[in-house]
């Protein structure tokens, strides 16, 4: 296993100067701060054209789930100078959709999550795991065909995993 890490050193290779990954680094660290938990990015790059990460977190309930997205709104805005170009469910706060188009972040209470299952829907996508701080690194799994390069380090970390958990 080896440890791979998001960093704070932004790629620029995009138009707005920060490319998916910078993004999911950025939800990472806003949903945590909100103490959003099962946080993970799923990476679609191979599988769809229109996005190349979904972002998935859960909420204990309506409140948080609402606290989860605003921060993360905010951050983005902030860091990135991102906004979503779409965003749904923020009025009920049990599933939340924010679409920033290179990602698009789906925020749930347990009882939704757990009926939708995205993670298994889109079980072949590779599984980015948003480190806690009860961590002390983050491990990776890779598949024999995956990029074995580690990326510096900071506090948003990520583990990622290949196929099914």
């Amino acid at each position: 296993m080896t440890s791979s890490t998001i960093t704070n050193k932004f790629d620029t290779s995009s138009d707005n100067g920060f490319d998916s990954k910078n993004l999911v680094k950025v939800a990472f660290e806003a949903a945590l701060e909100k103490k959003a938990t099962d946080i993970m990015a799923l990476d679609m790059k191979d599988l769809l054209v229109v996005t190349d990460y979904f972002v998935i977190a859960t909420g204990n309930n309506d409140l948080q789930v609402k606290a989860i997205a605003t921060e993360i709104e905010k951050q983005l805005h902030e860091q990135c100078q991102a906004k979503p170009a779409h965003r749904e469910g923020l009025d009920e706060g049990k599933w939340v959709l924010l679409d920033y188009t290179d990602i698009v972040i789906h925020l749930f209470q347990p009882d939704f999550r757990d009926e939708y299952r995205l993670e298994d829907l889109w079980s072949q996508a590779k599984k980015l795991r948003a480190q806690t701080s009860n961590d002390d690194k983050a491990e990776e799994e890779k598949s024999p065909s995956a990029d074995n390069s580690a990326e510096g380090n900071d506090s948003a970390h990520v583990a990622s995993q290949t196929g099914d958990q």
